[in-house]
């Protein structure tokens, strides 16, 4: 309804809007250098905009009041809601619904330039609108129940980042509060050791394990740094099928099995790349901050491999307990160490096996280990309970509401 008039607002003093799956609003970094093709358009606070490829995933969503004024493509349909009828929060509830949703994707299903939800196709959908006020007490249950999950999450982040923070305590490391890159930085000349900013900047930032209470070792004199199975054409699923663990089943601390591929492993080759319980697997590259990420092996599958992007280390478990390497790796010190070492490429960061054997670690002995290592756990099982008890009422407040809305369930309050 508003065309941006390109001649009177330059580029760079447009804010253009960035619209996710959850229905979330953000402002999208553009460069003044950046060509924009096509028209655009303004939407204001309380209008309603939707993406035209992504609707049927929820990307539709309310301008907030703190972008008054945001530019889309002709990509994103912008509506202004009447207000003698609907409130904007009730409609942005109403494209959540997954009863929507299913509507949504009965109406484009079928060759692929359908896919796209155009205006006519949205507006053609009937919606339940029940009284402003009815509508009110919907949105109002909903932002409750927000508040409740939001306030769940903060306490499980906090109680995260206060089981690193306690755990660098018990290991007498000092640690580093309230710091931020330095962009100048001087460096005598035989502690220089790398020609990166980058190296230095996270050297200078990071918690010292040399400052500790207890001695510190190179992994490489307490574990041994392997590689997996390189993936090639000739080792398609064959004869010899073994599943394999890929980067995508390494998440930080834990790993994902839900999707499992396979791979042709040589009888005499699977012995060397047989996963032990206990093996530690560090992700090779990632994003510069994900980088070196580790999860731990515990026989989950039989006779699974991993491939050459996951190193494996595989402790002395006379010094070491591979739940404290876990943790360890986890730590400020250790994820400055692998931001640190990052090869930079495009869009990805990676250490090689070198880098890992030279990860310092802060060794205690192994009773003292086993005691943190319990600790951790049972904290992280607190932790894991509040997010589930958090993700349960998301669950089940989006039903409620769905329920309301459809008139299945009572508003309160009305």
């Amino acid at each position: 309804m508003e065309p941006v008039d390109r001649a009177a607002h330059p580029l760079d003093s447009l804010v253009f809007g960035s619209l996710h799956f959850g229905g979330e609003l953000s402002r999208r970094d553009m460069s003044s250098t950046q060509e924009v093709k096509g028209r655009l358009f303004f939407a204001h606070v309380d209008d309603v905009v939707y993406s035209k490829i992504d609707a049927r995933n929820g990307a539709i969503g309310i301008v907030p009041e703190s972008m008054p004024r945001v530019v889309f493509s002709s990509e994103y349909p912008i509506y202004a809601v009447d207000s003698e009828v609907a409130l904007p929060e009730y409609v942005k509830l109403l494209f959540r619904m997954s009863s929507f949703r299913e509507r949504i994707n009965s109406l484009i299903s079928g060759a692929s330039g359908r896919k796209r939800v155009e205006p006519s196709t949205l507006e053609s959908i009937e919606v339940p609108l029940p009284p402003l006020a009815t509508q009110r007490a919907i949105v109002d249950h909903w932002r409750e129940a927000q508040e409740k999950i939001a306030a769940a999450v903060k306490s499980a982040d906090e109680q995260d980042a206060d089981i690193e923070v306690r755990l660098l305590q018990r290991l007498g490391i000092k640690v580093q509060r309230g710091q931020s890159k330095q962009k100048v930085i001087a460096v005598t000349w035989q502690n220089l050791g790398r020609w990166s900013v980058g190296f230095h900047q996270y050297r200078l930032l990071a918690a010292n394990p040399n400052e500790g209470t207890y001695p510190v070792s190179q992994l490489s004199d307490i574990a041994f740094v392997t590689y997996g199975i390189q993936k090639a054409p000739s080792n398609r699923p064959g004869a010899h099928p073994h599943p394999y663990l890929r980067v995508a089943n390494v998440q930080r601390g834990a790993l994902d099995l839900e999707t499992i591929k396979y791979i042709n492993v040589p009888p005499e080759d699977f012995q060397r790349f047989k996963l032990l319980s206990g093996d530690l697997l560090v992700c090779e590259g990632n994003s510069a901050d994900l980088v070196g990420r580790p999860a731990i092996w515990n026989g989950e599958i039989d006779d699974c491999v991993h491939q050459n992007h996951l190193l494996r280390v595989c402790a002395n478990r006379e010094v070491v307990m591979p739940q404290f390497l876990l943790h360890w790796m986890s730590l400020p010190p250790a994820r400055s160490h692998f931001r640190s070492r990052a090869k930079a490429t495009t869009n990805l960061s990676s250490i090689n096996s070198v880098d890992l054997r030279e990860l310092p670690v802060s060794l205690p002995p192994l009773a003292i280990q086993k005691k943190l290592v319990a600790e951790v756990t049972a904290a992280r099982e607190r932790i894991a309970a509040g997010r589930a008890t958090a993700a349960k009422l998301a669950a089940d407040t989006a039903r409620e509401v769905e329920e309301m809305i459809l008139g299945h369930r009572p508003v309160p309050g009305i």
